[in-house]
């Protein structure tokens, strides 16, 4: 019996005393389940008699009573205790809770999904990095954590396509463009160009694959390294995100919104809502109206377009599309990009807080014997994407990225995450999926499959350690669950370390397999489930994450 099942079975309890007329109380949407810090005090612990003492009129431990007598009576439960101000302590008949390793190994890769986010549209914008140079460390981190996020999602029901908006149009593109023509032509890149190894590997590959370029006239030229340099960049771009792990659902271009008349369009409908006016030749957005600091510019008096205004269309586009929320994940040095965005929603006549979701990324440190990393040769200003997996491979790349809240900055060691040792938390929770797999291909060779579901006695599975390890697996759909909606996957890896350390105290005092001449027992069997259910759920989280489990390491 998982938490949530548990949830179940006690609002089945209250609903239960209310129409015996113990209680008169509104039955509860959801009840509260704790584990508790005590393991004397039982398996699970509920609050749920504490909120309804007022709504009942009645004291705490008087409500918590009625409750525990119906508990009492439940299949499942083996004991209820009040205890303190109105908690209902629980614990759980030996086969219900042993019935959690059953139930993740045969739920397989389905065990950690829940609906709980079931009817949400999601379009998730992450990286969305310039197609000027390769993906920095913090668009990594973005990556990272995105992918993992958008997998949580879909983990928990919601419909999530994921998104990669590339500014193909504007001055930084000049300024790319302008960067391979010199490069081209063997002059120096310009003061406010980009620099790097890779603009002449790029303005290389422009000249091989259009011979004549050099030839044309400057602005035909430039216009060529524009059109083919941004192409190339951004190809390079999708494969090293690709070699990441991370590919997207809708790679979508500025220079579409530009081409289409989608601005006009926005604008247009801003204007409709009466939020529009000019002054000083420019059109201006009234966002002040909506708590932001100043107006802002959509058309500037010459004519062109700002980016705010693309920002306005491309909101439009995406809600356009279907979705019912837009969520975009942006670096530090955006966070004055929140209330102008919230404005424009609000402008649009959406609300804020239920159509927009910004969240706001801390920076990445790199570390090596004790030294700051920052330069990239290539890159030519900052260690990339491709730099840091060169560095400690993907799997801890990925791992390490997403185990902090992304509000907290992270100083990432690269010498304490190439180490195949227990303090390098992504070996660590690897190890015991690989230590699993082990044991189990080690049962196969002694004859002794798994076998059918209906024939494992989990009631065996009594130890404090035991006990401890399915109460561990049990709590696995809640994280995912918890770590979808409060957009936190770091909650995910921290969860898999807690629940490797568990199984690695679990194996250190339990014996699994017989020795020498031993017989296999029933429990001998019941372990073994419960093994393999420690596997899938290490497995599934990893997958979460983005992350390899390795049979053998």
């Amino acid at each position: 019996m998982t938490p949530e099942q548990l949830s179940d079975v006690v609002r089945s309890a209250v609903a239960a005393a209310v129409e015996r007329g113990t209680l008169a109380v509104d039955v509860p949407d959801a009840v509260v389940i704790d584990r508790p810090k005590n393991p004397e005090h039982g398996d699970y612990a509920t609050n749920v008699a504490m909120r309804l003492a007022k709504p009942a009129g009645r004291p705490p431990r008087e409500v918590a009573e009625a409750v525990a007598a119906e508990l009492r009576a439940a299949t499942g439960i083996a004991a209820v205790d009040v205890a303190g101000p109105g908690f209902l302590n629980i614990t759980l008949a030996k086969d219900a809770l042993g019935q959690v390793a059953v139930n993740a190994v045969t739920a397989g890769e389905a065990y950690g999904r829940t609906d709980t986010l079931a009817g949400q549209r999601l379009n998730l914008e992450f990286v969305s990095a310039n197609p000027t140079g390769p993906v920095h460390i913090g668009g990594t981190r973005w990556a990272a954590v995105g992918d993992a996020l958008g997998r949580l999602l879909t983990a928990s029901g919601a419909e999530v396509s994921r998104e990669y908006y590339f500014n193909d149009a504007g001055s930084q593109i000049d300024r790319f463009s302008a960067s391979l023509m010199a490069a081209a032509n063997g002059r120096p890149v310009p003061e406010d160009g980009y620099a790097g190894d890779y603009i002449g590997e790029i303005a290389g590959q422009v000249v091989a694959a259009e011979p004549g370029v050099l030839e044309l006239p400057e602005d035909a030229q430039q216009e060529r390294f524009r059109v083919h340099g941004v192409e190339l960049m951004f190809a390079e771009i999708k494969r090293s995100l690709a070699g990441f792990g991370v590919v997207f659902d809708t790679y979508f271009s500025e220079k579409t919104l530009h081409d289409s008349g989608a601005l006009d369009k926005a604008v247009a409908r801003l204007r409709e809502q009466g939020h529009v006016y000019e002054s000083d030749g420019a059109v201006w957005l009234r966002t002040t109206d909506f708590a932001d600091d100043k107006d802002r510019v959509l058309v500037k008096s010459d004519g062109e377009p700002t980016y705010f205004a693309a920002d306005c269309a491309y909101y439009l586009d995406k809600r356009e599309r279907g979705f019912d929320r837009v969520v975009i994940m942006l670096g530090a040095d955006h966070t004055g990009y929140v209330g102008r965005y919230k404005a424009l929603v609000a402008a649009m006549g959406d609300d804020p807080a239920t159509n927009l979701e910004i969240l706001i990324g801390q920076l990445v440190n790199l570390v090596r014997n004790g030294e700051p990393v920052r330069m990239s040769k290539r890159a030519g200003t900052v260690v990339n994407l491709e730099d840091l997996v060169d560095a400690i491979g993907a799997d801890a790349a990925r791992y390490a990225l997403a185990r902090a809240s992304v509000d907290q900055t992270i100083d990432l060691d690269l010498d304490a995450w190439t180490r195949k040792t227990n303090d390098n938390p992504v070996f660590y929770v690897q190890y015991a999926h690989a230590r699993i797999a082990s044991l189990l291909r080690g049962a196969t060779d002694l004859g002794l499959p798994l076998g059918e579901a209906g024939d494992v006695d989990t009631a065996l599975l009594e130890t404090q350690r035991e006990s401890d390890l399915l109460r561990a697996i049990a709590e696995f759909p809640q994280v995912v669950s918890s770590a979808a909606e409060l957009r936190a996957p770091h909650r995910v890896a921290r969860y898999l370390e807690e629940l490797a350390g568990t199984y690695h105290r679990f194996y250190d005092s339990c014996r699994v397999l017989p020795r020498g001449d031993e017989e296999a027992t029933p429990l001998t069997t019941a372990r073994l489930w419960l093994c393999a259910a420690t596997a899938t759920v290490l497995r599934n989280g990893l997958t979460v994450l983005g992350v390899s489990a390795p049979e053998r390491m």
